[in-house]
């Protein structure tokens, strides 16, 4: 700002260096002249004078501390004081400049003047106009994640864009008009209340309190000074140690593609928290895990700290736990005390947090980049806006404590239930694997997550010596759908797959635990000890009715204390068979539907085509989700609306009529998708895992010999050209999350038998491409996994787009090699592959195999004999 001598002489000179600076420096908005100093305190008037006319005026009093809120067009003036100021700004005698008049003691004064910027609003004659730009209450990092916009708003940033702002950046201009002033001030409100960021909080509710002086008139710039304003939010002054927050029963209908439901942990404890503060059950609340965060609320509220016993302190006092209790404005609540039991904690505010509706839910998928707040865990820093303020009358009146008898215990040593099934013995694991399950006390890993809950015991001897065409450990199986809860045997370690755990992958699960027993996983904490009980079907039901009528409040107390294991009859995981298809119990709510032998067979997964698209279209109420596997389609059901006896009894009738595919055809897409081969994050992924779980597992240091030395290739390019030569099959989507394939060759020839790693790895890099059994898989994300990694391709799940999934089913995936540094260069232009439509015709394909049905057989024989050798040469290396 260049400060000069109000005398007139000067003011044409001021404004030509101005206009010198400005071409100079190209930062025209801080690029101004100023007259008078002091400057008046008054009414400010914005004249805009193009080619040598006043164009347009607008009065922009309003401000807060020197920042303009929102202006007026055009500005309250009578006749003879516009003329005045327009006279004003004439005798300027420039061309083309921004100028601003303050009123003073006795006259007009010209404050400041700047080159030609601003773009004239477009008015109908007569109409009042209020323009107000929205801007960042405080600094915010992340995407965009909601635009809703009134015709009145022009947003300044779009749905899915990744941010850095500070505070004071601006996030959209309002342009509200009315034929009468009044009725523009109504039009600015309804527009600012209808505007809705998702991510940053924005500086509205100044705006809005502003709104009663404004329509009263502002006689000077310091009428707003003393505004007292603050956001419906609460702010974050220490995140914790893993923060998000979650809704209940978070993101449901999209398993078929890899999106985990997410939501609670613990879901009771979570539904109670909301049941004290009077919201309904789902409403987002906050998971805290172990250490919390300490938190700010800048509105009153009503809040309700759940879970196991913990150090709690509002402003310095105890708070206490289960009850519902009023938070004047300005207070810290501090959390940061780890409970000594129990692993997770939740806080329920009253009307919930505001969060953006991804998939259908709000709930925080860390791993995928969405839901919650910036679409992680919270950080130091943040806010997060409320949905609705607390009325006073809400807040004098808070409900009495949920009873003692009525909260959950949260012990060192657990006892959780099991429903057996889907994979036990005999076929998976011997009787004594089973008796070992259930009888072994398991030691909770602290390589524990969301994910899934590692436990630490004994190895099962399991029934067979390995997983065939599905991998070399016999805990590989042709990949199918896993049901939240189940006891995910990954190698010889099982894992108990938590609410962002896997929807697709190729291990046993010999046992799931129940709708009523899954808030137990979610309390488990490293060295915790879990003992597995496995119940019936019946006592199952139950339990979830008991819980049920606790959170109805119709129940006094907690039930469903331990009361039937189940007998013989009860843990066999097969419901019902109907010629070749078998129904596997997966809990209290799903059923793995299978076909024909474990093997892998085309026709096989066509069939499963057949009956997902028979449910899909009777959209039968209470089935949740339909997610293909391999050979097997997974039924999700709310056993509320679908018992899980009608829902199968509805199956055996469904797969009774689906014989032989012959004549069908699909359509299908090629999908050409470039490869680095061998790259930097793969080896990096590799190198992870020796340094850190095992560095002398047989796939390691390279997986592409192992890849050579088990399918008995001569050399690694043979490795190479194969995978490049193959079209890969679609058969599933989710194979480690967000979209990623279970796809496999048509070719048999071309299909590389692999094993997967036993124990797993902790990460794998997104876009990672990798090969377990017969299938490749793309991975959708950062991610654990245990496929064989050969090279990286693109993103496959482009989460702001309509349809976030590349892969659709029976779409055929092609490999072409482009160099490390060529697929940065795509990956960061959001390069996007060539597809081309076709159909796949299954009486065509079954007469391509009957013609190379000896070449074939020669291949396998070939591959089956070094599967064998490898598998005995590590054997042999494990007994040395």
């Amino acid at each position: 700002m260049i400060l000069v001598d109000p005398a007139g002489p000067l003011v044409a000179a001021a404004m030509s260096h101005t206009r010198a600076l400005w071409r100079k420096r190209c930062a025209a908005a801080a690029v101004a002249c100023a007259f008078g100093t002091p400057q008046p305190i008054g009414q400010r008037i914005r004249v805009l004078v193009r080619a040598g006319a006043v164009v347009q005026d607008c009065d922009t009093t309003a401000r807060w501390r020197g920042r303009l809120l929102c202006s007026e067009i055009p500005a309250p003036l009578a006749p003879e004081e516009r003329a005045r100021v327009h006279g004003l700004a004439l005798r300027l005698a420039v061309p083309d400049a921004d100028l601003e008049f303050a009123r003073g003691p006795e006259d007009w004064v010209l404050v400041e003047a700047r080159p030609a910027l601003a773009t004239p609003q477009p008015l109908t004659p007569g109409t009042r106009c209020f323009v107000a730009t929205l801007a960042a209450w405080a600094p915010y990092r992340g995407p965009i994640t909601a635009v809703q916009a009134p015709p009145e708003a022009r947003v300044l940033v779009s749905r899915g864009q990744q941010v850095d702002l500070a505070a004071g950046a601006p996030l959209a201009e309002i342009v509200a008009c009315g034929a009468q002033r009044a009725q523009a001030l109504q039009a600015l409100e309804r527009a600012v209340l209808a505007l809705d960021i998702g991510g940053p909080v924005s500086d509205a509710c100044r705006l809005l309190a502003a709104l009663p002086r404004l329509a009263a008139g502002l006689r000077t710039i310091r009428d707003l000074d003393d505004l007292q304003a603050e956001p419906l939010a609460v702010e974050v002054l220490e995140p914790g140690l893993a923060t998000s927050i979650q809704d209940w029963p978070g993101r449901l209908g999209h398993w078929d593609v890899g999106v985990p439901p997410s939501g609670p942990f613990d879901d009771l404890a979570f539904r109670l928290a909301n049941r004290q503060v009077g919201n309904p059950l789902g409403a987002p609340a906050l998971e805290i895990t172990l250490n919390g965060p300490r938190l700010r609320f800048l509105q009153p509220s009503i809040v309700c700290l759940a879970g196991p016993p913990r150090r709690a302190l509002l402003d310095g006092e105890p708070l206490p736990l289960w009850k519902a209790v009023a938070v004047p404005a300005g207070s810290v609540l501090d959390l940061r005390a780890p409970p000594t039991q129990g692993c997770r904690s939740y806080l329920a505010v009253r009307h919930g947090f505001k969060v953006a509706d991804y998939l259908g839910s709000g709930a925080t998928f860390e791993l995928g980049r969405f839901g919650g707040h910036a679409c992680r865990n919270l950080q130091a820093g943040d806010l997060l806006p409320l949905a609705r303020a607390a009325p006073a009358s809400e807040l004098s009146s808070c409900p009495p404590p949920l009873p003692s008898n009525a909260r959950p215990q949260y012990p060192r040593a657990w006892q959780i239930a099991v429903v057996v099934g889907p994979q036990a013995a005999p076929d998976f694991l011997t009787t004594d694997d089973m008796q070992m399950l259930w009888g072994t006390e398991w030691r909770v890993h602290p390589n524990s997550n969301r994910t899934g809950v590692r436990l630490i015991g004994p190895k099962p001897r399991w029934a067979r010596p390995d997983g065939g065409e599905a991998g070399l450990h016999p805990s590989n199986v042709h990949d199918n759908a896993y049901a939240f809860g189940s006891i995910n045997m990954t190698g010889d370690t099982p894992i108990l797959l938590g609410p962002d755990g896997p929807s697709l992958g190729g291990f046993v699960c010999p046992g799931v635990v129940p709708l009523a027993e899954r808030w137990k996983i979610g309390q488990l904490r490293p060295n915790d000890t879990v003992r597995f009980v496995p119940i019936a079907p019946d006592e199952a039901e139950r339990r979830r009715g008991d819980q049920l009528a606790l959170l109805a409040q119709s129940a006094p107390a907690l039930l469903g204390s331990e009361r039937r294991e189940a007998r013989g009859e009860d843990r066999d995981a097969i419901i019902a068979r109907r010629g070749d298809w078998c129904l596997r119990r997966a809990g209290d709510d799903h059923i793995l539907v299978e076909v024909g032998d474990m093997v892998l067979d085309i026709g096989l997964r066509l069939r499963i085509h057949l009956l997902w698209q028979r449910l899909t279209a009777q959209r039968v109420p209470g089935i949740v989700d339909l997610t293909p596997g391999a050979r097997s389609l997974l039924v999700h059901v709310d056993p509320a609306v679908l018992p899980l006896a009608r829902a199968s009894a509805l199956l055996c009738d469904l797969v009774a009529g689906i014989g032989s595919p012959e004549g069908v055809r699909v359509p299908q897409r090629i999908v050409w998708m470039p490869m680095a081969w061998d790259d930097p994050d793969t080896r990096a992924a590799i190198a992870r895992y020796m340094r850190t779980i095992n560095p002398d597992a047989p796939w390691c240091p390279s997986n592409i010999e192992f890849i050579r030395r088990i399918n008995g290739l001569d050399s690694v390019d043979e490795v190479r050209r194969i995978v490049f030569d193959a079209a890969y099959l679609v058969l599933g989507l989710g194979d480690v999350y967000l979209g990623a394939p279970a796809a496999t060759p048509l070719d048999p020839r071309h299909r590389l038998v692999t094993t997967k790693y036993n124990p797993a790895r902790t990460w794998t890099a997104q876009g990672t491409v990798g090969i377990g059994g017969a299938y490749m898989c793309i991975y959708g994300m950062d991610s654990p996994g245990g496929y064989q990694l050969v090279g990286r391709s693109l993103e496959i799940w482009h989460r702001w787009d309509p349809e976030p999934c590349l892969l659709r089913f029976f779409d055929i995936v092609r490999f072409y090699e482009v160099p490390y540094e060529e697929l940065l260069r795509m990956r960061a232009s959001d390069f996007r592959p060539r597809i081309e439509e076709g159909e796949f015709v299954w009486d065509e394909y079954r007469s391509f195999l009957e013609r190379e049905q000896a070449s074939i057989a020669a291949f396998r024989e070939r591959q089956r004999a070094a599967f064998v050798a490898e598998r005995e040469r590590w054997r042999a290396a494990k007994k040395t």
